[in-house]
């Protein structure tokens, strides 16, 4: 598979979007195949942008072909096997089920684009949430996801293209 020119290609040394090489980061146990929930892997393989989430109340910039979601107060990430709503967005105080909080008190997820990694017919324990996501500090390792500076994540949102896809690597 030859990636486009508006294909985020993201490997273990850097991602490139629209000809520019960026830093960022991948997750803990590097790129590969993931072997489940929790592993700390970024999945290999092509992926879609499927939503893409922001706090106005933090930040705000216009994309041309993604749709803006706000972020709630209650909104969450099912990322428990157990549950129906496995490896969904849902909205809920108290939730039953293990999750992971979108509206956040550091700026992690400010913004954040979620790939269609596993979704929407999530299989459970296959591994749940990869967003592209503002990183802790530089190269900082996630989760599984990928991170990028504040700035350089909004210009990929910005610059997003209906063809666009993520392409991740070895």
């Amino acid at each position: 598979m030859t990636p486009r020119f508006d294909d985020l290609v993201v490997t273990g040394w850097g991602a490139r979007f629209r000809g520019v090489t960026v830093p960022c980061a991948i997750g803990r146990g590097g790129i590969g195949k993931k072997r489940g929930e929790g592993d700390g892997i970024t999945p290999i393989g092509v992926f879609q942008l499927a939503a893409l989430k922001i706090r106005p109340d933090r930040l705000s910039f216009q994309t041309r072909h993604i749709t803006q979601d706000v972020i709630r107060v209650a909104d969450i990430w099912s990322d428990d096997p157990r549950d129906p709503e496995y490896n969904h967005g849902v909205y809920g105080p108290n939730y039953p089920f293990s999750h992971e909080k979108q509206r956040r008190a550091d700026p992690l997820y400010d913004s954040f684009g979620i790939l269609d990694y596993n979704w929407p017919d999530a299989v459970p324990g296959a591994g749940s949430a990869i967003f592209l996501h503002i990183w802790r500090k530089p190269r900082y390792p996630t989760e599984g996801c990928i991170a990028f500076d504040r700035k350089v994540l909004i210009w990929i949102f910005k610059n997003w293209q209906v063809r666009s896809r993520v392409v991740i690597q070895k």
